[in-house]
């Protein structure tokens, strides 16, 4: 499958090149930041806050996975507008005028952050309670991704993915931190820890997605955490997801 990847140097980005380049043809976008291509990788050039850059490096493409964004917890509206919101119409339309009818869209759990920090379990039906201007982006796309798979019949999956850290960082030593108070987070340390998801894991879990027959989902991304706060039960039953990592491996 030839697949499109925005947002391909960021970090679940660079995950997923590592554990899927040999399985796909990959394209990458690229900004500013220029992406050292591997074998089976094309790197190309494209502002996705320009819906005719975005045309042209989606030509030749059959899916689509969507990275791209303003991840900050304090992003400027002005950023969340062009990157988030314009990018994502965009990469959505782009990919529906080129005839491609997958996209994988990299949602969050900010966008039902509230919910995570007052429930035990969060699922895919929670209500919509976004912590910050991030998370109200993400509750777009997701909207947006709705529209284009009931009008146009793209299958669409969105992933709200929970905590993912990049693999070089000592894991040990970060969750102690996190436990000790020595490091502070937007949701307590027990409930972040359980909405960890590791470099393979995100990336099978990306890779399902893009092979199932799925018209349109929502879903939550996290490991095989002993303890949850996702209910990922409908990634593995749906999807075919089945993570393989664990959390608590690494207290």
């Amino acid at each position: 499958m030839k697949v499109l990847v925005s947002g391909a140097s960021g970090n679940i980005g660079q995950v997923f090149r590592e554990h899927y380049r040999n399985y796909y043809s990959l394209k990458l976008i690229y900004h500013q930041r220029v992406i050292k291509a591997s074998p089976n990788e094309k790197v190309v050039q494209a502002d996705i806050t320009n819906f005719d850059s975005v045309l042209k490096a989606m030509e030749g493409t059959e899916a689509v996975v969507h990275l791209a964004a303003d991840a900050r917890d304090d992003a400027p509206w002005d950023s969340i507008l062009n990157l988030n919101l314009i990018g994502t119409y965009n990469i959505f339309e782009a990919a529906h005028r080129c005839g491609i009818k997958k996209i994988v869209y990299d949602s969050s759990n900010h966008a039902c952050g509230f919910a995570v920090k007052e429930s035990e379990l969060v699922g895919p039906d929670a209500p919509i309670r976004p912590t910050n201007l991030y998370g109200v982006s993400k509750v777009f796309g997701e909207a947006l991704g709705r529209y284009y798979s009931d009008n146009f019949g793209l299958s669409v999956i969105c992933l709200r993915i929970g905590v993912f850290l990049p693999k070089d960082w000592n894991l040990r030593d970060l969750f102690k931190k996190f436990l000790s108070g020595e490091l502070t987070a937007e949701y307590p340390p027990q409930k972040l820890i359980a909405m960890w998801i590791s470099d393979y894991d995100v990336s099978q879990l990306i890779h399902k997605s893009l092979e199932s027959d799925v018209k349109f989902g929502i879903f939550y991304g996290a490991s095989d955490n002993s303890s949850r706060i996702f209910d990922i039960t409908p990634a593995k039953e749906k999807l075919g997801y089945k993570p393989q990592d664990r959390a608590e491996n690494y207290l």
